[in-house]
């Protein structure tokens, strides 16, 4: 090697270096600048077909396949839906004690609770009467919401069979277990699956045949917005075309009701009065929703019917809350702006909020005071 060739070596290097710094500044500018700007939005999600299942409705000759018309009417006229426990759950009576600090006890005798929710056509979900009988009663009726949710959405059930639809189902109560619990012989072969969470969404897919996703989520109170979140992750990264994502919930037994009230946070009327100085609680309900998403792009494509586009979602956690069951404002107001950074909205083009509600006098000031911060910059 010659002089010369010895020393261009080390300018060579320091070139190198000099690009690679360059490159890394470069880098670190842009994603400053990424971070610090409007973050690019997913591509939205059509919602192209709802079924509910709610307190109020009542069946009509066809089974709930007018649901939505019915919830509508339902809200628009101002019904009351909140009733007395059906004996078919528990002796109301029997377990009533207004006063919430008698253990062991209800501290009411109402709520929402759904018109013959243990009416279920077995054979048309492939499952025999016994299968049928054992099987948690959240799951068939998940089975039969997400049946109607497709027919609206123009999706034959029976015809995605393979098709890489996902199913996306919350849910976090478990009574008929407790139920089974009490009396042991009624275990049989079915039971393993009966009351598994897992089974509740595999059930659907297992039925139609659907190969996508088939994820359960407890999350609480947001376990069926939580789903739809998750559903909207699993359309974006191409796990499924097509989304089912929704929750169920059945009051099957009074133990869930008596740590509500022992913990003074059920509604001795089984009413919820969220923001409202007569506040006493939470008024418990049952219910089930299902809907069906699909990529906005695709849905237009296939000239699906467009019910609503979810344009951005985010989900947290409130971390070291002043106590395991208390909100914490500044997790919820930081959710709330990274749902509007993902939609790409800003919050002054937000006109309906539809909040969680609890009507307890904990909850309810947390939750107004972190709205404000976001939409009325009141709060950090």
């Amino acid at each position: 090697m010659t002089d010369r060739q010895q020393q261009s070596v080390p300018d060579d290097d320091e070139r190198t270096r000099a690009l690679l710094l360059r490159a890394l500044d470069t880098i670190r500018r842009l994603e400053a600048e990424r971070d610090a700007g409007p973050r690019a939005s997913p591509e939205p999600v059509a919602i192209i077909g709802m079924a509910v299942r709610v307190p109020g409705l009542v069946a009509e000759p066809d089974g709930f396949r007018g649901s939505l018309d019915a919830y509508w009417s339902l809200l628009s006229e101002g019904r009351d839906a909140i009733g007395r426990v059906p004996p078919d759950r528990w002796d109301a009576d029997a377990w009533f004690d207004p006063d919430p600090g008698t253990p062991g006890a209800v501290a009411s005798r109402e709520g929402g609770f759904l018109a013959d929710p243990f009416g279920f056509d077995a054979p048309l979900f492939g499952m025999t009467p016994r299968e049928a009988l054992s099987t948690d009663p959240q799951h068939r009726l998940l089975l039969e919401v997400a049946w109607e949710a497709l027919e609206s959405a123009g999706q034959p059930p029976r015809a995605l069979g393979a098709r890489r639809v996902g199913v996306y189902a919350g849910l976090t109560t478990h009574d008929h277990g407790v139920r089974v619990a009490r009396a042991p012989e009624r275990i049989d072969p079915f039971s393993g699956a009966a009351d598994m969470a897992s089974a509740a969404a595999g059930r659907v897919s297992h039925v139609l045949g659907l190969t996508g996703p088939a994820i359960a989520i407890d999350a609480a109170c947001a376990s069926s917005l939580v789903a739809v979140h998750l559903a909207l992750q699993g359309l974006a990264a191409g796990d499924c075309e097509i989304a089912l994502a929704g929750g169920v919930n059945l009051i099957l037994s009074p133990e869930a009701s008596i740590h509500m009230s022992r913990v003074g946070a059920l509604a001795t009327d089984g009413r919820c009065r969220t923001f409202d100085a007569a506040a006493s609680g939470i008024g418990r309900g049952e219910g089930a929703g299902i809907v069906v998403l699909k990529r906005l792009s695709d849905a237009v494509a296939a000239g699906d019917p467009i019910r609503a586009v979810i344009a951005g979602s985010a989900v947290n956690q409130d971390g070291g809350a002043s106590g395991f069951s208390a909100p914490n404002p500044a997790a919820q107001a930081d959710v709330i702006r990274r749902a509007l950074l993902s939609s790409g909205f800003l919050g002054s083009s937000v006109g309906y909020v539809e909040c969680h509600g609890t009507g307890t006098r904990l909850g309810d000031p947390i939750e107004v005071g972190a709205l404000g911060g976001v939409f009325g910059g009141s709060v950090g």
